[in-house]
């Protein structure tokens, strides 16, 4: 499933533009939209200027495209104020909106497979190793954008900032946090050793 050109790619930047774009309009607080933002743009930037060196799968591409999807909407309702995340809570009773579990369960969810083809093609690292590895690597970047947040948020919101991070009063919430990004991760390399697994003893269909 490697990336034979430029199309795809560049037509989910494309897509991911006008969701940005649109997600970019009246949001619900300026300034949380703006530093929730500042790390994407680099981020899309990097991924357009190494294209050539680096090109991931079509499959890497989309997942990268969802989960910046999804990130843009929550930064757009400051992921506490999510429409999505009032909804489960109505239906499901919960004591909060539960949207930033969700965005930081994706970030182990879909970002896994992608940072595993560039562990797998720069790193080399063999067999089931490089299953833990993605794990214990995912779970170490979620807590430095935990740290990350919370350096930020002391900065803009002095003496406030586990109410601008969207704690929703949580005292366990950066734990939460990261143990749901844990788990997306945990759930994505099982999805990718289990089908691996399988295409491996699909054996090849011969011409005759």
């Amino acid at each position: 499933m490697k990336c034979a050109s430029a199309r795809f790619p560049l037509t989910l930047l494309a897509a991911y533009a006008l969701v940005w774009i649109a997600l970019a309009i009246a949001p619900m607080d300026r300034r949380s939209w703006f530093l929730e933002n500042l790390l994407v743009l680099p981020f899309v930037a990097v991924l357009t200027l190494t294209w050539r060196r680096f090109a991931f799968s079509n499959a890497s591409y989309v997942l990268i495209a969802i989960y910046l999807c999804v990130h843009a909407f929550g930064a757009h309702y400051t992921y506490r104020q999510a429409p999505l995340g009032d909804w489960l809570r109505a239906a499901f009773e919960l004591q909060r909106n539960p949207f930033d579990r969700i965005g930081h369960g994706a970030f182990g969810l879909l970002l896994a497979y992608p940072l595993r083809e560039i562990v797998g093609r720069v790193a080399g690292v063999p067999g089931a190793h490089v299953y833990w590895l993605l794990i214990a690597a995912l779970l170490a970047l979620s807590s430095v954008f935990e740290v990350i947040e919370a350096v930020v948020a002391e900065i803009v919101s002095p003496g406030a900032g586990p109410a601008w991070l969207g704690a929703q009063g949580d005292e366990w919430d950066t734990q939460l946090d990261m143990a749901a990004a844990l788990g997306g991760a945990c759930a994505a390399m099982l999805t990718a050793c289990l089908i691996e697994r399988m295409t491996a003893r699909t054996p090849a269909v011969t011409p005759p």
